[in-house]
């Protein structure tokens, strides 16, 4: 259900190194090119799904977890880069806020 690519685990590693190790949520949040995946420190609670990949503890919610399908956890040069099996429902584009970026901005 979680995989990590090799680079993303050493991050993660490194990253946990002198702390304890937390779980991980994965949760969909909102930009102007629609739903996408990012990672956050968290508890899982009743309205999750847990696995392991690694070493390392994920939670998700259900109904996410069940429209995304599995995840992979890949490194950029900017950040974490979360990858769900099938595509996020949820439209997106600025032209979904009344016009260009900017105005997407709160």
């Amino acid at each position: 259900m979680f995989a990590l690519t090799e680079d993303a685990r050493k991050e993660l590693e490194a990253f946990f190194t002198g702390k304890e190790k937390q779980t991980i949520r994965v949760h969909a949040v909102s930009s102007c090119a629609g739903p996408r995946l990012a990672l956050a420190l968290d508890e899982p609670n009743d309205q999750d799904v847990t696995g392991e990949a690694d070493g390392f503890s994920f939670c998700m919610d259900k109904e996410l977890q069940a429209e995304a399908g599995s995840i992979s956890i890949d490194l950029s040069y900017m950040g974490f880069v979360v990858t769900p099996e099938k595509p996020l429902s949820g439209g997106g584009g600025c032209s979904s806020c009344g016009g260009g970026c900017s105005s997407c901005q709160s």
